[in-house]
C-alpha cells in the first residue's frame, strides 16, 4: 500500500507560480509511474501531468504543456509539479497518483490505470 498526501496548494495571483508536493509512504514508490490530475468547480477530473518511474518520460495536457513540469525525488519518495504562469483557469483540486509495477517508459494520462490516489490539494488563482 502506497499513502499519498498533497501539499503546497494555495492562493496565487494570475502570472505567479506554485510548487505542489506529493509525498509518499507506507513504501518505496521509486518504482511506480506518477501522475496529477485536476478537479475544477462543476467539471470531471481530468490529466494534468505524468511521469514513467524511471523518470525519462513525460506528458503533459495540452493546456498546461510549457507551464507544468513534473518531476520526482526519489530519495525523499515525493513528486512534484511546478507550475508557472498560473492563469485562473488552473483553479482545482489537484491530485496525485501512483500506480505499482508500470514499466520503467510508461506515463500514464488515463486515471483508470492508477491505483493509489491522495486526498488532493486546493489551487486558486485570482485573476
Amino acid at each position: 500500500q502506497v499513502h499519498l498526501v498533497e501539499s503546497g496548494g494555495g492562493l496565487v495571483q494570475a502570472g505567479g507560480s506554485l510548487r505542489l508536493s506529493c509525498a509518499a509512504s507506507g513504501r518505496t514508490f521509486s518504482r511506480d509511474a506518477a501522475g496529477w490530475f485536476r478537479q475544477a468547480p462543476g467539471k470531471e477530473r481530468e490529466f494534468v501531468a505524468a511521469m514513467s518511474w524511471s523518470g525519462a518520460d513525460t506528458d503533459y495536457a495540452d493546456s498546461v504543456n510549457g507551464r507544468f513540469t513534473i518531476s520526482r525525488d526519489v530519495a525523499k519518495n515525493t513528486v512534484y509539479l511546478q507550475m508557472n504562469s498560473l492563469k485562473h483557469e488552473d483553479t482545482a483540486i489537484y491530485y496525485c497518483a501512483a500506480k505499482g509495477g508500470a514499466p520503467p517508459h510508461t506515463a500514464y494520462s488515463v486515471q483508470r490505470y492508477y491505483d493509489y490516489w491522495g486526498q488532493g490539494t486546493q489551487v486558486t488563482v485570482s485573476s
